[in-house]
């Protein structure tokens, strides 16, 4: 293989590798105990969310917004304190999806958002 063959060869593979990479891009998790909120944003979403507690149980609700025509979805994953995980999507560039997750036993919850 000729060496200008191996040099294109070598930057569309680290191409390929670093879009591979982007497609699981995540913004921080925001691990919190009540009262709490977030408005985080990514490239390709953005939520807002708040975590109120009553009775032994911690609800997480809001909305997550897809902000890209890229044919991927915005996530929230929430995992509760007790170890109980949902999630949430929107689909489409422009929709936005509410969401409300209810977990028994904590007082805290993991959130995250992301693009998949």
């Amino acid at each position: 293989m000729s060496a200008f063959r191996k040099s294109i060869t070598s930057v569309l593979s680290a191409v390929v590798l670093a879009g591979g990479l982007a497609v699981g891009a995540a913004g921080p998790a925001s691990a919190a105990t009540c009262p709490s909120s977030a408005s985080p944003v990514i490239d390709g979403a953005k939520a807002s969310w708040s975590l109120r507690c009553s009775g032994g149980k911690v609800t997480v609700s809001g909305w997550l917004q897809d902000t890209r025509m890229d044919g991927k979805c915005a996530l929230v994953r929430v995992v509760g304190g007790n170890g109980q995980t949902k999630r949430s999507t929107a689909c489409s560039s422009g929709v936005r999806e509410q969401f409300s997750h209810t977990f028994a036993g904590t007082n805290k919850a993991e959130v995250r958002l992301a693009i998949a």
